[in-house]
């Protein structure tokens, strides 16, 4: 793993002890890896929806239902 050194305002650093001291997490290192996996994933969703609607825009329609355009959100979702 890499070694990083960062700074916090004191809100989130107040924020990040209150998640280890109620055994959120046992470091502030895991809740911060934790929430840039979440925010990477977070991503990863946002790519596909915005792929989705320019194709939509591009074509003038999509030929997937909204059921199965609900569906393929909800499985990206899952992972």
């Amino acid at each position: 793993m890499c070694r990083q050194s960062i700074t916090f305002t004191e809100p989130n650093d107040e924020w990040l002890k209150k998640q280890v001291d109620n055994k959120e997490y046992s470091s502030k290192s895991e809740l911060v890896n934790d929430l840039i996996r979440q925010a990477r994933k977070q991503h990863v969703q946002i790519d596909w929806i915005r792929a989705k609607l320019e194709k939509a825009e591009n074509s003038g329609f999509t030929e997937d239902s909204k059921e199965q355009i609900l569906e393929q959100s909800k499985s990206l979702l899952r992972g």
